[in-house]
């Protein structure tokens, strides 16, 4: 009997003011997903959190509400019972080289690369023998029916990459879904863990509203969530950087095994502006 995979995916900011092209991904085993939605429907449920949560819905009231439903979240990324990884662009690394057609499909481009690369599934067979089957639900896409119905084909293809055929894994047309994350609690949560980092790393902290000489308080209250959720990173890996690739410790088998990844996906071709770079 096939391992089962469900992966969760979004995407945040494409043009950031120093980081971009945001992707995000959350993957539980099929035979953890009951426990997993049953103990985030259950801390919402406390929380009276009855809506959907998202990132720009974050201020000062609910910031308990929110730490709350996110210390849940992490305790299940650090037991592993879920993997989260998160993929952007550092403004700095411009493509060069790229046709029209190649520019205009940059957001599946980059998104295939994200689900391809970003949980290590070319690795998973060091943990799962066997056959292994990925179901993939993706946050509603901003594109057209006929891109999108694109874009599955070519994820349905991975299948007969040589990487996925050695590691035994499967992706299933008929598995590759649309979702709406106002369903799936994990898609929120990772909503809310992409927001903050997008948030940090574009200095979004630092706003102020025009004419004012002090942060708003929505600002101040997404900076805590973000120091609150970058806390619990750094109890699974201390002195992570947000803004660099997480390294393998000399396993590339840990892009599969590690709970908690980001990667910073750099163009193979690319020339460098240093006037992009963060102050």
């Amino acid at each position: 009997m096939a391992t089962e995979f469900v992966i969760y995916t979004d995407e945040s900011v494409k043009d950031g003011a120093y980081f971009s092209n945001f992707y995000g991904g959350v993957l539980v085993r099929s035979c953890d997903l009951e426990e997993v939605n049953e103990r985030l429907a259950s801390i919402k449920a406390e929380q009276n959190l009855h809506g959907e949560l998202k990132w720009t819905k974050v201020t000062g009231n609910y910031l308990d509400k929110y730490i709350a439903v996110m210390n849940s979240f992490f305790d299940l990324v650090a037991s592993d019972l879920a993997k989260v990884r998160i993929m952007f662009t550092n403004n700095t690394f411009v493509p060069k080289g790229l046709t029209s057609e190649q520019r205009q499909s940059e957001y599946h481009r980059l998104y295939y690369q994200f689900i391809k690369h970003g949980f290590g599934l070319s690795y998973s067979n060091t943990e799962h023998d066997g056959p292994k089957r990925v179901r993939l639900n993706m946050d509603q896409m901003p594109t057209s029916r006929e891109e999108t119905a694109k874009f599955k084909a070519f994820l349905e293809a991975l299948s007969r990459n040589p990487e996925m055929r050695r590691a035994n894994v499967n992706f299933d047309k008929q598995q590759i879904a649309e979702v709406d994350s106002k369903d799936h609690d994990l898609l929120q949560c990772l909503d809310v863990v992409l927001g903050a980092m997008t948030f940090r790393l574009n200095n979004q902290h630092l706003v102020k509203p025009a004419g004012q000489t002090r942060r708003g308080k929505r600002t101040v209250a997404k900076e805590n969530l973000y120091k609150h959720i970058s806390s619990r990173v750094r109890i699974i890996y201390p002195n992570f950087n947000i803004g660099e690739s997480t390294g393998t410790q000399g396993e590339l088998a840990n892009r599969w095994r590690h709970p908690y990844r980001h990667w910073k996906m750099v163009p193979s071709n690319h020339e460098r502006d240093m006037t992009r770079r963060k102050p």
